[in-house]
């Protein structure tokens, strides 16, 4: 039987990990691998590794690791909680890391308001200690996402991308998701 590699999509705040987490309780065998963890990680104990500038080459190189050794030595399904915003990115994920032979390809898409998650980050009580560099808040993590949204690489998932897509623009609809993932698992 096939495995399944669920992908989110979203910008901070959006609801990806608590999706993540809701998901991991009900889909049997199954764990998520959350990018946040691992640069909290990073921060916490190897910080002067740590560049301060340009992609974040350790924290990459941690997840792959993670994610390759998921692949190769469990039977889990996998939950990408990170925002893979990026189409290269995305097709990545589905083409190199995930092939079609071994795994479902299930992209779910946060796309929450702007004006909705720049409340979200205002009242936020998540730990900071994800960041580097210049960063100290979510709110300039958004308004850099929310600057990158005019990248040409970054957009948002089409149906064509995984076999599965689900578009979530109200957090309300994610038990609905998280049933459907649950019907896809079973045939």
């Amino acid at each position: 039987m096939k495995r399944l590699a669920i992908i989110t999509v979203g910008k901070t705040h959006s609801g990806k990990t608590t999706f993540a987490r809701a998901l991991e309780k009900e889909l049997y065998n199954s764990m998520v691998i959350d990018q946040d963890n691992h640069a909290e990680f990073i921060n916490t104990y190897y910080k002067n590794l740590q560049q301060v500038h340009g992609p974040n080459i350790l924290k990459y190189a941690i997840s792959r690791l993670i994610v390759n050794y998921a692949i190769e030595q469990t039977d889990c399904h996998l939950i990408l909680c990170n925002s893979n915003r990026s189409r290269k990115d995305r097709s990545y994920l589905i083409e190199e890391l995930f092939p079609k032979d071994k795994f479902i390809h299930i992209i779910v898409h946060f796309d929450i308001l702007y004006h909705v998650l720049q409340a979200r980050v205002t009242e936020s009580q998540r730990s900071t200690n994800i960041f580097r560099g210049a960063y100290t808040n979510f709110a300039e993590v958004l308004n850099r996402q929310q600057a990158d949204s005019l990248k040409e690489d970054v957009i948002d998932p089409v149906e064509e991308e995984a076999e599965h897509l689900f578009v979530i623009k109200d957090n309300a609809e994610a038990e609905a998701v998280i049933l459907e993932i649950l019907r896809i698992a079973r045939h």
